[in-house]
């Protein structure tokens, strides 16, 4: 097993890098002031340094990094794109400035892998030239949905036409003003087979009879312009050829979309931990309290020894489950996936908690941006499946390799 970096790889980690350095981090502030001067009744506006970003960054060759051996993409193996994954990650919008966005990168790989001709060109095309954003439609608040079987929305079928019914929430990406797809999950056979009931079908963010009904906060941030909502679908029609797939693979689609999710998800969190501890850093060796500088003080000392070595656990882990993706499959590698969802936002939110007490009463304030950090990142312990799920699915294949499980049971 070997975690060198490819010359490809390298190579865009350090133009990513340095695109970073040039544009995105002397743009931080700008951003949120841009956004601001919207005022409370137009937060769902789009700062103009992202489309002015997203234009250099197109001209740059560094766009749609993050499609796996697709000729719509930059080709890059999962363990290539992790590391610069990570780079992204270090800055919440940063993403999108290079279409590596969540969940558009999802949605796009769904439709990559799943989606007809005819679909790709009317959604994926779009979607790749960073012309309009979409989002994933699968959490209802009425069920527990940890358990994907729970969904409830109706998709029924009626001759040329699908007719859907129920009411989602967490829909994030749905109140951007530039969402124009929405990628559905529901029921089209209650009768079915328990993982054969469910589908997934394509619904334009216009059609008659979606309402965002509502936004939903994340410890009181909109985390608008993108946001998340409760979407209320009432007798949605859209035509059958909107169906991905066929009717009764939601649940294969789904787990085709979610394994390269969550190693997004893992390398940005990664790089926001990373982000936090170098905060860390400059403000321990910057004060001084009793005599010496914070960070000369044990307690420190151990904080930021925990967080160095916290971080390089969770890398080396994703990193082993991208290595895996790539060479065995994301089946062989569920074990290495689910550990990876578990491990990498509890240590990054151990991290920014760290940081956020070493700045202080400043720490829990807008100014260094840690608050919002420690908020985002705590949504990542319920997105694509929350720690419980992740765990279980770890322990059972522990017990299998043990003990076997049917006759366990049945005893």
């Amino acid at each position: 097993m070997d975690f060198a970096y490819t010359p490809r790889a390298q190579e865009l980690m350090t133009r990513v890098q340095d695109f970073m350095d040039a544009h995105i981090y002397p743009n931080e502030h700008l951003y949120h002031e841009q956004h601001a001067a919207f005022g409370p009744d137009n937060i769902w506006q789009v700062p103009p340094i992202v489309d002015e970003l997203k234009a250099k960054a197109r001209k740059a060759g560094l766009w749609n990094l993050f499609l796996p051996e697709s000729e719509r993409g930059a080709g890059l193996l999962n363990a290539e794109y992790a590391p610069i994954c990570e780079i992204m990650g270090r800055v919440h919008w940063a993403p999108e400035v290079f279409n590596c966005n969540a969940p558009d990168t999802g949605n796009m790989e769904t439709l990559e892998r799943y989606a007809t001709d005819a679909q790709k060109e009317e959604w994926l095309d779009p979607l790749l030239e960073g012309k309009i954003r979409s989002a994933f439609l699968m959490t209802e608040p009425d069920v527990a949905s940890s358990d994907a079987t729970n969904v409830q929305t109706e998709i029924r079928r009626e001759g040329d036409e699908y007719v859907i019914n129920g009411r989602k929430w967490w829909s994030s990406g749905a109140p951007d003003p530039r969402c124009k797809l929405l990628i559905v999950m529901g029921k089209t056979d209650p009768g079915a087979d328990r993982y054969r009931q469910q589908s997934m079908i394509l619904v334009p963010r216009d059609a008659p009879g979606v309402k965002i009904v509502r936004h939903l906060t994340v410890y009181g941030y909109d985390h608008a312009p993108h946001g998340h909502a409760e979407v209320l679908l009432e007798n949605v029609r859209v035509p059958a050829s909107n169906m991905l797939l066929g009717e009764g693979r939601g649940f294969e689609i789904a787990q085709g979309r979610l394994g390269p999710g969550r190693i997004h998800h893992c390398m940005r969190t990664i790089g926001a931990a990373e982000r936090a501890l170098e905060m860390m850093c400059k403000r321990l060796m910057s004060r001084h309290a009793f005599g010496k500088l914070i960070g000369e003080h044990s307690v420190w000392e151990e904080r930021v020894a925990d967080a160095r070595i916290e971080i390089e656990c969770a890398r080396l882990l994703t990193l082993k489950a991208a290595w895996m993706m790539d060479t065995v499959g994301n089946k062989v590698a569920r074990s290495e996936i689910a550990m990876i969802k578990v491990k990498a936002p509890v240590m990054a939110l151990k991290v920014i908690d760290d940081a956020i007490q070493a700045h202080g009463a400043a720490g829990v304030s807008q100014d260094p941006g840690l608050a919002a950090m420690w908020a985002h990142i705590r949504t990542l312990r319920f997105a694509d499946g929350p720690d419980e799920v992740h765990r279980r699915t770890i322990a059972r294949l522990e017990f299998g390799k043990h003990v076997d499980m049917k006759a366990a049971r049945g005893r």
